[in-house]
């Protein structure tokens, strides 16, 4: 998993959203061991002043908010002297619901946060590489990138489009020595569901929906129930040991599949006519 530190004197640097929990709490701590210099990002002060406490650098950045975008990449130049080796863009959230019970402006605000945000921030680091000639792009998308699931209409809408706009960044970034990568996790151990519900019940008017039967009987329950850990969950290290090759391997892939539904999925996305493939994804 090793590869090339550009110069063995200086730590290399990365900035990583969505901190507080799960996946980006799990990297920030680990690439910290392995000697990053890591800047956690999270929304609120009061996350990063816990993640301060437990030793880490951190930052405020709210993609929503652009000019806490621009003042988090300010912050990491001026305390690096103007260098960062690598953004981790992992700060995410859903709304869960049918399509036609989401409103538009839920979808919008969806795409700022897990979209738009992301590629201001990309595009605030790209000159930097550019000019240090090299970089990584770390993108954290889903295997709901690959393969849509019922209730999750507004998620599926905002990680397909990062698939394809990462595929085109990629692509044009050939050749300048910045690498574009994207993480596919299927079900991984955090807080996303836990953290849906306040979205899930600011936008979605449930008990007046046509499939209100369907909610009490599905994703409420799914939602709201304790419950044990799905059949092929993995814990968040499954996510940072690919986030780890993507950063140090001299020629990082392009994806990375993480967990066995993102592995059979993509597969069958590729091999199976759409109407096969609905007929399994509507089952599920």
């Amino acid at each position: 998993m090793s590869g090339q530190n550009l110069n063995p004197d200086r730590a290399r640097s990365i900035l990583i959203t969505g901190c507080s929990s799960g996946i980006g709490y799990h990297a920030a701590h680990a690439l910290h061991a392995r000697g990053w210099r890591v800047f956690a990002s999270c929304r609120s002060e009061g996350d990063c002043a816990r993640l301060r406490r437990e030793g880490l650098e951190t930052v405020v950045l709210d993609y929503t908010d652009t000019p806490s975008i621009h003042s988090a990449v300010a912050h990491a130049l001026e305390c690096t002297g103007g260098r960062l080796d690598a953004v981790f863009n992992n700060g995410a959230y859903a709304i869960p619901g049918a399509t036609e019970d989401l409103p538009t402006d839920a979808l919008r605000a969806l795409f700022e946060a897990n979209f738009f945000g992301w590629h201001e921030l990309t595009r605030q680091v790209l000159p930097v590489m550019r000019a240090q000639g090299h970089g990584r792009i770390v993108q954290n998308s889903s295997v709901l990138g690959l393969a849509a699931l019922k209730w999750r209409g507004a998620y599926v809408a905002t990680k397909f489009a990062l698939e394809g706009l990462t595929d085109v960044l990629r692509l044009e970034m050939a050749g300048t020595g910045i690498h574009i990568c994207l993480i596919e996790p299927g079900p991984i151990t955090s807080r996303i569901r836990e953290n849906s519900i306040p979205h899930f019940e600011a936008w979605i008017d449930w008990k007046n929906s046509p499939r209100a039967d369907q909610y009490r009987d599905s994703l409420l329950t799914r939602l709201y129930d304790k419950r044990d850990p799905d059949f092929f969950e993995l814990p968040p290290q499954a996510v940072t040991r690919r986030l780890i090759h993507a950063l140090e391997a001299r020629r990082p892939r392009p994806r990375y599949y993480v967990t066995t539904p993102t592995r059979l999925l993509g597969t069958l996305r590729r091999v199976l006519p759409t109407r096969a493939l609905d007929w399994i994804l509507g089952r599920l």
